[in-house]
């Protein structure tokens, strides 16, 4: 079972970035399909962007495309999401966590979820 660590959450102003990690620190994540999802409060949790292994394919959600970018820092043994551009909606907890990643899909595959990070966007 891969354990991640989401961090990097924050409040922000609507048009700002973050930039959220996702790290392990027993496992090699460039052995794994990683992938974001988010929820926010009343709503279902929701697939939002994944990387397959090696880096050759991405997902994006598409209310994210062009916004968020998905990449990997293999030395750090992280996966990122840059987000830009933020949005109110974008407000959710955001969780990572093992996916099968297509390149038009995204589906869990983990074995728990984290506590995940809050971002909140607003003015």
């Amino acid at each position: 079972q891969v354990q991640l660590v989401e961090s990097g959450g924050g409040l922000v102003q609507p048009g700002r970035s973050l930039r959220l990690s996702c790290a392990a620190s027993r496992y090699t994540l460039d052995n794994f399909a990683i992938g974001w999802f988010r929820q926010a409060p009343g709503k279902e949790r929701e697939g939002v962007s994944c990387i397959t292994r090696g880096s050759g394919s991405q997902y994006y959600t598409d209310s994210v495309k062009g916004r968020f970018t998905i990449s990997r820092d293999n030395v750090k043994n992280t996966v990122y999401l840059q987000m830009n551009s933020l949005k109110p909606e974008d407000t959710a907890v955001y969780y990572c966590a093992t996916v099968l990643c297509g390149r038009y899909s995204i589906e869990y595959n983990g074995a728990g979820w984290g506590q995940g990070t809050q971002v909140t966007v607003s003015s």
